[in-house]
Parts: structure tokens; C-alpha cells; sequence
């Protein structure tokens, strides 16, 4: 009896290891990353968004919805580190928060979580009803776009991040100006005569619609700039991203792109 025990144990303990290290070790540190502020923040910022679509997993390595994941986030318990990975998925995991972590650390990464929590409740749903008139006086409405994928970029002047992906999202508008049913379209928040100004310097090859403050405030409740949609064909959301790495990689999703 002892014998089948111990036989048992050795089992278990070989099939709990082994379906933790197929998913490969942290990329970095868990500890030593939370040792100060900014080597984090480099860190979420170039390795963890969270708007992607990736494969959840909790502090033992057990699989977890993604609306889960982002729960145990918000609640302030442990940051998300990726793991390394052989194949094309993404693999997120939760580590604790050390006692002596930043403080900085947790308050950014409930931040990010909570944003994202609700991106996610919007996926799925019906992108709010609009008739929106571009700076070139062409209609964009519910009605107009029907059938068509859309891309929409939603930015103001003054805001760095969303001018600095400027050439980016311009390379994917052209990759993809050929598509009949593709349509990349931007709300900006500034009057007609600001855009008109600015846009002769910075060119934007999105439509681009002027005034829409309001709309992104309060209809579509946006808090962080920029932020982008992929609306599908249905006319509902698919993918609601901060950043245009995971806008590229949704995008190329929704078409069935390789």
C-alpha cells in the first residue's frame, strides 16, 4: 500500500510540473521586476496588453476566462507576467504582489485592469448607433457601413500617444486600401478648422471625423486616448485596443489573415 502511495504521489507531482512547464518559465523575473516602478512600467508597457487575446492562467498555472484573469488583477493581488512560449499563443500568468512592491506598481496595473475589464464588456455588443459627417463632407452612418469591417481610431490633437502611431496606423490603412470591405475611419475631438490645420502637417489616412468629443465621452465612455475598434460586419464589437501592436494582430484576426 505504501509502494501504490508514494507511486501516486509521484504521479501527481510529475502531471502537476510537467502542465506547468509546458507553458515555459516567466520572461522576466516576477520578484525582481516589482523591485522598482519603472522597470515595470517599461515592462507592461511594451510586454502585457491585456486587450489582445491571450491564454489565461492563474498562480498554479490552471487556466482561466480572460474576465477572470482581469478580476484578480483589479482586486490588487498580483501583476501578469507573460511566459515564454514555442508556439504562436500568448500566455499570460498571475504572480503575487511582493510586500515590498512598489506601491506605484499595484495602483497602474488596477488601473490597466479595470479599463480593460470594461473593453471586454463591450465585445460582443452593438457599437452605438451614429451619422457622422467626415471632413470631406462624405455620410458615415449605422446604415452607410453595413457589411463592412471598420477600424476606428479615436484620438484629439494634443494627445502624444495617439500622433506618435500616426505612421503605423497610415501603414495599415495603406496595406489594406485595396479591401472594399475594410474602412478605416477616426473621431477626433477638435473643430473641422483644428483638424484642417494639424492634418496638413500630420497626415492621417483615416476618414476623419471632427467635434466628437461628447460622442466619445459619453456615448462610447472612453477614458484613455487612443483607443481603437474593430466593428464586424454584423455591426457589433469585436476588439476594443489601446495600442496599434494589438490593433494590427486583431485586425489581421478578423480577416482570417495568417
Amino acid at each position: 500500500m505504501k509502494k501504490k502511495c508514494a507511486l501516486f504521489g509521484f504521479l501527481l507531482i510529475f502531471y502537476i510540473c510537467s502542465g506547468q512547464a509546458k507553458y515555459g518559465a516567466p520572461e522576466v523575473d516576477p520578484v525582481i521586476i516589482q523591485n522598482k516602478f519603472m522597470d515595470w512600467l517599461k515592462y507592461q508597457d511594451k510586454n502585457i496588453m491585456l486587450s489582445r487575446d491571450f491564454v489565461s492562467l492563474d498562480s498554479t498555472s490552471k487556466k482561466i476566462a480572460k474576465d477572470v484573469f482581469l478580476n484578480e488583477l483589479i482586486l490588487g493581488n498580483f501583476i501578469p507576467i507573460r511566459l515564454q512560449s514555442e508556439d504562436s499563443l500568448i500566455y499570460y500568468k498571475l504572480f503575487k504582489i511582493e510586500p515590498t512592491s512598489d506601491t506605484s506598481i499595484k495602483a497602474t496595473i488596477v488601473a490597466s485592469a479595470i479599463e480593460e475589464y470594461e473593453h471586454l464588456k463591450m465585445e460582443g455588443k452593438a457599437f452605438p448607433k451614429f451619422n457622422f459627417t467626415d471632413l470631406n463632407g462624405n455620410i458615415i452612418s449605422n446604415e452607410t457601413m453595413s457589411g463592412k469591417i471598420i477600424v476606428i481610431k479615436c484620438w484629439y490633437i494634443h494627445c502624444a500617444a495617439c500622433v506618435k502611431e500616426f505612421p503605423n496606423v497610415n501603414k495599415l490603412a495603406e496595406k489594406y486600401k485595396d479591401r472594399k470591405d475594410i474602412l478605416f475611419i477616426s473621431l477626433a475631438e477638435d473643430t473641422p478648422q483644428q483638424l484642417k490645420v494639424f492634418l496638413a502637417k500630420k497626415m492621417l489616412l483615416y476618414s476623419v471625423v471632427p467635434n466628437m468629443k461628447i460622442y466619445m465621452n459619453e456615448i462610447l465612455n472612453l477614458n484613455a486616448f487612443p483607443t481603437h475598434f474593430i466593428i464586424n460586419k454584423k455591426g457589433t464589437i469585436s476588439k476594443v485596443l489601446l495600442n496599434y501592436e494589438s490593433l494590427e494582430v486583431a485586425l489581421k484576426n478578423e480577416i482570417g489573415e495568417e
